[in-house]
């Protein structure tokens, strides 16, 4: 196979990973630069609802989100001390949103220009919120993908694009227009630096997954499989010098030193083929899965009678949060969600013990969420059936299907310890939907 070195049109060898020799940016009316946007009006907050030992670990904000994260940017407390921020932002759909019952969620109305901006001036704020090793997972479909992608390159720098994940959200459709069936949506992942926290997510071996892993050694029984200890390039220091009397192949190098192979060979790890072909050994007891891949099948959203949830519209999957919260933060990081919507975000980064930022203008996903922390999730089919009960939303197993992790088993573990504030214009608002969710509720007017 042959290996190309992509080189700029006027020779001057810029790597175009970074986006040097691209200059691709979006143009149009009303964009903003990023200082006026960091100088726009924050939002006056005030505290409505605290546990009495607050201990920190969320905070929920009740009003428009770029006012409160322009107030988070300058509380010294968040600002470049996020460490993950997943949105799940309305798609450009031209359409009002309503929860199972019917009550009013919200309104996707922007479109175009209008949404790029809107969503744009949002993602400054947030990258200027991130800790160094912070990351950021923006969830779209696809009408808005590929400008934000743009968008976030210009923000983040190219070089700290990281993914383009496709989930599977639904169940094949049976369309009847002149198209393929769209069962698919995108999660843009970028990094704030390359100094980013990582913890490799990984699928459970299966004997599919290992049928890679087909040889067996007789002296001890393990199970490995053969790889190639060259890799593409000529090299002129020690990997490029011969080892065993044989050079690498033309146009190659050693993946190893000659030092490291020899204390490879001398452990067994090598394997040489009748012809004297060297191959190093991978044994399947020194992995502990599969390396997880940029698409993921096993998150639909809610698609059958027993699954547990709010019935927020466009509620996400808990697991699918988990894979994210897991890979990119550890336990007692902040993790902050400006369009909180169902809560799914706060209520999994709680229950893997993270700290918690959740923001959303919307009355009814303000209730959503309050009532999840209290009383969690409930079957869907419960919205058609006289028997209720409640569902546990922990140890979520992101290696099972979404319909075999969120089964209901288990009791819900409330969440309390968090604060309720609001803006300015929405603080009588949030006093009323306090009183009517819990007039036992101790309020801090």
């Amino acid at each position: 196979m042959a290996t190309g070195i992509p080189k700029s049109r006027n020779g001057a060898g810029k790597d175009p990973a970074d986006g040097s020799c691209l200059g691709v940016t979006l143009q149009y009316p009303g964009k903003k630069t990023p200082a006026e946007i960091l100088q726009m009006p924050a939002a006056a907050v005030q505290s409505v609802m605290s546990p009495k030992n607050y201990n920190g670990e969320g905070r929920l904000y009740f009003g428009e989100n770029l006012a409160v994260l322009l107030a988070l940017y300058k509380d010294s407390e968040v600002k470049e001390k996020v460490n993950l921020v997943y949105i799940d932002p309305p798609f450009a759909t031209q359409t009002a949103f309503h929860s199972r019952s019917m009550a009013h969620a919200y309104e996707d109305i922007l479109a175009g220009a209008e949404f790029i901006e809107a969503l744009r001036e949002r993602l400054i704020v947030l990258h200027a919120l991130l800790a160094k090793n912070g990351s950021l997972y923006l969830h779209l479909d696809e009408k808005m993908v590929f400008h934000m992608k743009l968008v976030l390159d210009e923000i983040f720098g190219a070089s700290n694009y990281r993914n383009c994940i496709v989930r599977k959200k639904c169940n094949p459709k049976n369309y009847t227009r002149k198209q393929y069936g769209n069962i698919s949506d995108y999660i843009l992942f970028y990094s704030k630096s390359d100094q980013y926290i990582w913890n490799k997510p990984v699928e459970i071996w299966t004997e599919e997954r290992a049928k890679e892993y087909q040889y067996v050694e007789p002296e001890t029984g393990r199970r490995f499989m053969k790889v190639p200890i060259h890799a593409p390039g000529v090299r002129n220091g020690e990997t490029g010098k011969s080892w065993r009397g044989t050079m690498p192949p033309p146009g190659k190098h050693w993946q190893y030193t000659p030092e490291k192979l020899d204390a490879f060979d001398a452990r067994g790890e090598i394997f040489w083929s009748s012809n004297g072909n060297p191959r190093r050994k991978v044994y399947l007891d020194e992995n502990n899965g599969v390396g997880v891949q940029d698409i993921w099948l096993d998150f639909r959203d809610a698609h059958n009678q027993n699954i547990c949830i709010t019935g927020y519209p466009t509620e996400k999957n808990p697991a699918l949060l988990e894979r994210i919260i897991q890979a990119s933060s550890n336990p007692g990081d902040l993790i902050l969600d400006a369009f909180g919507g169902s809560g799914t975000t706060l209520a999994v980064a709680s229950q893997q013990g993270r700290r918690w930022i959740g923001i959303d203008n919307s009355r009814e996903a303000v209730e959503t969420m309050l009532n999840r922390f209290k009383n969690g999730l409930e079957r869907m089919g419960d919205f058609v059936s006289i028997k209720k009960g409640k569902c546990h939303e922990g140890s979520i197993q992101t290696a099972l299907p979404f319909e075999e992790t969120l089964n209901g088993n288990g009791s819900h573990s409330a969440i309390t310890d968090y604060e309720f504030l609001a803006t300015d214009e929405c603080h009588h608002e949030a006093l009323s939907v306090l009183k009517s969710w819990n007039g036992k509720q101790k309020v801090a007017v």
